[in-house]
């Protein structure tokens, strides 16, 4: 038996070996290197400023007044004004908003909004460009399939069109021809390093992630894969250790065996921990599925309809400086609006139009009436569950843990009262042994350059593990093929 653990380790070293060196070497990328996103604020500071719609051109909408909103929005769009909407989820839907189907209205016309022509599309771009701060023009626009960038935001946005730009970083966007939105931004930079960071980390070229399905098994099973090797490594590592003439315990190997072995039992408990956290970011089978946040968010919210909406958009007056997109945010199901200008200001508005900042009283009230409260507080730093690794956490938020069996953790918006995010029993646990243990987000070592001094070391020992097992697996590999060979000739 130990004689086949070692034959199997060695040959699951030869190609597992060499992808957990690949995951290593890009891990070093992603420490530094995000995957490009275009991020709600980058969205919101490229809009153009808006303007409030004629006192009809609501009323031209042919949307029935009993219509549920999950949201609504107002904003600019190759210098138009249009609505979006988001019909709210019907309650014997799974996954709600993944089937809530959105939609664009213009505002001149009170149509849903026509296929945007190349000159609109230019114009979104060079707006874009204009609000953004990006130096020098539009270079060009193609229609664009699915590619590299766009394999999350493709399927729910196509067809796109992507446009680069003539400034020196090198940047693109995608616009969704239908809406008009501005759905995915990268640069030369990102890029670059996304090639040798998230592609490989990931197992994410586009080719593999175009379906969803078979790449989450293929990264679950490496992963898998991966355990199993590093498992029957410790074992091999522990079971090959020999005791000297002297009394002390050691390897009996040389040269880069003797680094493996003895680096492989250091740090082999660590590259576990590692590949298992890896593992358990693809929820595998379930294991810590969490359905915190969907009920949650509907519940703090209410149900509101479009006539309630348009009646309140309808009683706006005068907009703050800079606004870029006026939009709903609901409380305990009454319509409120939120303004949001370029740097991410925000004016509550009621729904007469008057300006109403929201109360500790009116969240614990829509709490109180919708989910057990069990607590509620203003949060002013992090905690364990709300918290930045490469950019700082919103705060100050509200949080809220529900009288429920899994003391539910809320974290609400202080100035709009959206749920942000919440986390049940699974979320936490996943959040412990995910980013706990795959990005040592941990307490006491979040704090940055600590955390750079401690993590690079240890990755770097660790990759030495993977990179000296896959060669030496390798080599025994071969000489064990030659061997099979030359007693066939015989």
């Amino acid at each position: 038996m130990p004689r086949a653990i070692l034959v199997v380790h060695r040959w699951l070293g030869v190609l597992v070996g060499a992808v957990m060196t690949l995951w290593c070497l890009s891990g070093f990328v992603m420490l530094y290197v995000d995957y490009p996103r275009l991020t709600p604020a980058e969205q919101l500071r490229g809009l153009p400023p808006l303007h409030l719609p004629a006192a009809d051109a609501l009323a031209r909408i042919g949307l029935p007044d009993d219509l549920p909103l999950s949201s609504a929005r107002l904003e600019m769009a190759a210098g138009r004004m249009v609505l979006r909407i988001v019909p709210a989820a019907a309650p014997e839907r799974p996954i709600g908003q993944t089937r809530a189907l959105p939609g664009s209205y213009d505002l001149a016309t009170g149509a849903p909004l026509a296929a945007l022509s190349p000159a609109a599309l230019r114009q979104i771009a060079s707006d874009y460009a204009a609000q953004a701060g990006l130096a020098g023009g539009v270079r060009r626009i193609a229609a664009t399939g699915i590619d590299q960038w766009t394999v999350q935001a493709f399927r729910r946005n196509h067809p796109l069109v992507r446009v680069d730009y003539a400034d020196p970083a090198g940047t693109s966007v995608y616009i969704a021809t239908r809406s008009g939105e501005i759905v995915q931004q990268t640069t030369r930079f990102e890029r670059f390093w996304n090639w040798l960071g998230a592609v490989p980390h990931w197992l994410y070229p586009t080719l593999l992630r175009q379906n969803a399905a078979v790449w989450s098994q293929m990264v679950i099973w490496t992963a898998l894969t991966g355990c199993f090797l590093t498992v029957t490594g410790l074992w091999v590592g522990i079971a090959r250790l020999r005791r000297r003439k002297d009394g002390s315990v050691g390897s009996p190997y040389r040269g880069l065996w003797w680094w493996h072995h003895v680096f492989g039992l250091v740090f082999g408990v660590l590259t576990l921990t590692w590949v298992a956290s890896g593992l358990l970011s693809m929820n595998p089978w379930g294991l810590l599925e969490s359905a915190a946040g969907a009920a949650e968010r509907q519940r703090l919210a209410g149900e509101v309809q479009w006539g309630a909406v348009r009646t309140a958009l309808g009683q706006l007056g005068q907009l703050p400086p800079d606004t870029r997109r006026v939009e709903t945010a609901p409380l305990g199901g009454q319509v409120f609006l939120v303004a949001r200008d370029g740097a991410g200001a925000v004016a509550r508005f009621d729904a007469e139009g008057r300006r109403a900042p929201l109360r500790r009283e009116a969240i614990a009230s829509a709490l109180r009436t919708r989910l057990p409260l069990a607590d509620l507080h203003l949060l002013t730093a992090e905690d364990a569950y709300h918290y930045g690794h490469k950019a700082p956490a919103r705060l100050p938020v509200w949080r809220a843990v529900l009288k429920d069996a899994e003391a539910t953790r809320l974290y609400i918006d202080p100035d709009t009262g959206a749920l942000l995010h919440a986390a049940d029993g699974n979320a936490r646990a996943q959040r412990w042994l995910q980013d706990g243990l795959h990005r040592l987000d941990l307490p006491g070592l979040r704090a940055r350059p600590l955390w750079d001094l401690v993590v690079l070391p240890m990755l770097v020992m660790v990759t030495l593990v993977c990179a000296t097992g896959a060669w030496m697996g390798l080599r025994k590999a071969k000489r064990d093929v030659r061997r099979v060979f030359r007693r066939r000739r015989r």
